[in-house]
């Protein structure tokens, strides 16, 4: 049951704003040295983690991401102070899903009167006169509330995605609490140096490989849509739309590359007989090697052998910049991809879950005094009950002469039920009683005449 603070308490969640970017860059950076596994995450850490951009470099962080939104909680009652922070980012274009990117709390608190200064220390060794916050309470309540509130501001989500550390017992237990359930189990990967040099020297057999553009959407859904459970498929809720890319959407990767010294090659195999995309890869180079390369990959069930091929592929792409690792992920419903990394010598680093969680939104209702849901079962049958007496028909008619007939006493029965059947009762019966002779013996015979 989720845990709520004290009615003396009241806190406020609001969108993260320009002053409070160092406070949670601290935030971040020291929940980070706690879980050193998040570092070597390919996507996940460069969701989680916001970078100390500075100047123009730190301006064009928020306009990178416009669709990325960042919530904080904030204590009234201690100098308004962060105490956590949660940041969400739509999932897919139609924005059906959303992700949780992360959810932190602050599980200490300094005295100061600036909101826009004060410290976020989470480190365990802390001064004996800093006020704390119990762990499970602040994570349980602050975590449960910023969950909550996303889930009832952002209506045009059906459901939530995230990737938790499997070995964060707390995440965990507060992703469970607020509904959460596994979906997949994700293993990130790390392949050495020289690793990709023994692997670049194989000469890769791939034909049919293309660049990737805005008219292979199609062929990159269906390859997406093949590559995944149904379960899976119906979180991610992708469509074509997602695999294009508009022309704003290119010009600020490109700045964004510029500035991180980075440059994203992209290729996938095509099937000529079969008009279909079977294999597809997309690496992230860094050029100044100060961060590892980072790869996605996605293979048609039925064309595993592509993974030795665009492994060399990208190894080889790899060898045009300064030696670096590269990293990859894979997930629990691919066997053939894990075994192959098993083979070729690659590094486990990480273990995460991934987990989702759908939302009903409830509609709103204006209660109206004679609303439905306010009837009881006596009112809502009584509107089926005749409004007038029924007019007897034809049928009613002869079958009220067939009893007179056959029932002599029919006749002499007052009629109890209705009073107009007794009247139409009555006149057929004063119809039917014609004058006729009682005397029902032969009459008398006539004599011969004289």
């Amino acid at each position: 049951m989720t845990q709520v603070l004290p009615q003396t308490t009241q806190v406020v969640i609001r969108p993260i704003q320009y002053r409070d970017l160092e406070i949670v860059e601290r935030l971040c950076a020291a929940d980070s040295e706690q879980d050193t596994s998040r570092e070597t995450i390919a996507e996940t850490s460069s969701a989680f983690l916001f970078r100390p951009w500075r100047g123009l470099k730190k301006a064009l962080g928020l306009v990178w991401s416009p669709a990325q939104q960042t919530f904080g909680a904030y204590l009234t009652d201690q100098d308004n102070q962060l105490r956590g922070m949660i940041r969400i980012s739509p999932f897919n274009r139609t924005r059906s899903t959303w992700r949780v990117d992360r959810v932190a709390v602050v599980h200490t608190v300094e005295p100061s009167t600036d909101p826009s200064t004060a410290p976020t220390d989470t480190s365990t060794d802390v001064p004996s006169d800093q006020p704390k916050l119990s762990a499970k309470l602040s994570l349980a309540t602050v975590g449960s509330q910023l969950l909550r509130h996303c889930f009832e501001k952002i209506w045009e989500a059906r459901t939530w995605l995230l990737e938790v550390d499997v070995n964060d017992t707390a995440l965990l237990a507060l992703y469970r609490q607020n509904g959460f359930q596994p979906l997949a189990q994700m293993t990130y990967w790390l392949l050495a140096a020289d690793q990709l040099q023994e692997i670049a020297e194989r000469e890769p057999d791939l034909p049919n490989l293309l660049p990737i553009s805005n008219a292979d959407a199609q062929l990159l859904y269906q390859l997406d849509t093949a590559a995944m459970p149904p379960l899976v498929r119906q979180v991610f809720d992708r469509h074509m739309l997602d695999f294009k890319t508009s022309l704003f959407g290119s010009l600020m990767s490109g700045v964004k590359h510029w500035l991180s010294h980075t440059e994203m090659v992209s290729g996938y195999v095509f099937e000529p007989q079969r008009k279909a995309a079977i294999g597809y890869f997309q690496i992230r180079l860094c050029r100044d090697g100060s961060q590892p390369h980072q790869a996605q990959l996605t293979v048609h069930p039925a064309y595993t052998w592509l993974y030795p091929e665009l492994m060399s592929q990208m190894a080889r792409i790899t060898q045009e910049v300064p030696a670096q690792t590269l990293e990859l992920a894979s997930s629990d419903y691919q066997p053939e991809r894990e075994e192959y990394l098993e083979r070729i010598g690659a590094t486990r680093v990480a273990h995460t879950l991934m987990m989702s969680r759908s939302v009903w939104h409830k509609l709103r209702e204006s209660k109206l005094p004679m609303a439905l849901d306010s009837l009881q079962l006596s009112e809502v049958l009584q509107g089926f009950k005749p409004a007038r007496k029924p007019v007897p028909g034809r049928i009613s008619l002869l079958r009220l002469w067939n009893q007179s007939t056959t029932d002599p006493k029919a006749g002499n029965a007052a009629p109890d039920t209705d009073s107009a059947q007794s009247e139409v009762t009555r006149g057929n019966q004063s119809l039917l009683n014609l004058p006729t002779p009682t005397d029902f013996s032969d009459p008398p015979q006539e004599g011969p005449c004289c």
